[in-house]
């Protein structure tokens, strides 16, 4: 390793440390699925948008502060740049006002807490959801 090498570190080095397992979110049948499978564990969707710094930092942080490997919660990711209109019917279908970023956890077949902006990090309790 080099002088600057624990200063400076790769982007590669620096997304091995928080590697997150996301399932991505790109189309409308997932959206049955996601409900079907909150019958059995907490799904979480988070909705990004790639263009914003603050949606950027949330994601970035909610990354770091909550681990993927749980059994009990599924972690889905949608571009909503790319897929707005996928963004659009899960409003509708879930009855959440749009949102960016946006964190809407779902047991059960029903929204049981939906967060925006820096509240997704502020109020991470995963905990409480998954009994």
């Amino acid at each position: 390793m080099g002088i600057f090498g624990g200063i400076f570190q790769s982007n590669k080095e620096s997304n091995d440390k928080h590697n997150f397992k996301w399932i991505p979110l790109t189309e409308t049948a997932q959206l049955n699925e996601i409900v079907e499978l909150s019958n059995e564990k907490l799904v979480v969707i988070f909705k990004h948008s790639t263009r914003c710094g603050i949606s950027s930092g949330v994601l970035s942080r909610f990354e770091k502060a909550t681990d993927s490997t749980l059994e009990t919660v599924a972690f889905y990711y949608l571009d909503l740049i790319q897929y707005r209109n996928l963004s659009n019917q899960i409003s509708q279908e879930f009855n959440v006002y749009h949102q960016s970023p946006q964190a809407i956890y779902l047991k059960n077949g029903v929204v049981v807490k939906h967060e925006s902006h820096y509240d997704i990090i502020s109020n991470l309790s995963l905990d409480d959801l998954m009994k």
